[in-house]
């Protein structure tokens, strides 16, 4: 049994999902709007997070557990259908993307794919902190600093940097960066890999990611 935090403001929808999971031996907190949601936050494993709510977007609730450190699965629900939207809820921290209508043992099925990859052990490796040169990466506090100051980071640019940082000789194909980092294979552009690279560039040093031509890149062996 898995503790569930069902956000979904359509009654018959809510209420329909709310059964089945319970059925299926889950404990599940529902709440109908963002306010409802942040005060039932607490002991969920896993988050199912409708997009749009009658007090804002689902994907600013994400971006909130994101930037508290809170890395539990979450799997987004949506009637958007434009890629856009998709790659928006991605790219905030989601796990996995539903659009309506799905049947509800797919999302059970979702369901047990993201508890099953997700385990306390990897709780326990964020507990550590890599020291490259003049660069520290704080993976428990999920804090980076550079020359000793704290420099704010995204959710994407800190796990890009982190895995480039944890193997700085090795170089990363941009399909892998993409497939470790956002979490699945097909994105609809490697682009976005160059767009992070530019931006980290731009808040530590042009020096510390290598371009290796035709392949991805990699963390600069000289400040390992």
């Amino acid at each position: 049994m898995s503790k569930i935090l069902l956000v979904e403001d359509d009654d018959s929808l809510g209420s329909s999902l709310n059964s089945y999971l319970v059925d299926e031996g889950h404990e599940v907190k529902w709440a109908q709007s963002l306010e409802e949601a942040r005060s039932k936050t607490g002991e969920e494993e896993i988050v199912i997070l409708d997009w749009m709510l009658p007090d804002g977007q689902g994907v600013d609730f994400l971006k909130e557990l994101r930037n508290d450190g809170i890395s539990i699965p979450v799997i987004m629900l949506t009637a958007r259908t434009d890629l856009i939207d998709k790659v928006i809820g991605l790219e905030a921290g989601a796990n996995d993307y539903m659009t309506k209508p799905f049947e509800p043992r797919e999302l059970v099925a979702r369901i047990r794919v993201q508890l099953r990859d997700y385990s306390p052990s990897e709780v326990v490796e964020l507990n550590e902190v890599i020291v490259r040169g003049d660069l520290s990466i704080d993976k428990g506090q999920r804090v980076i600093k550079w020359h000793g100051k704290e420099v704010e980071f995204t959710k994407m640019e800190f796990d890009f940097l982190t895995l480039l940082a944890e193997s700085p000789n090795r170089a990363f194909p941009r399909e892998e960066i993409l497939n470790k980092v956002w979490g699945y294979e097909n994105y609809p552009s490697t682009r976005t890999v160059d767009t992070h690279v530019l931006q980290i560039r731009q808040k530590l040093s042009d020096e510390l990611i290598e371009t290796v031509r035709g392949i991805g890149y990699r963390f600069k062996h000289s400040q390992s």
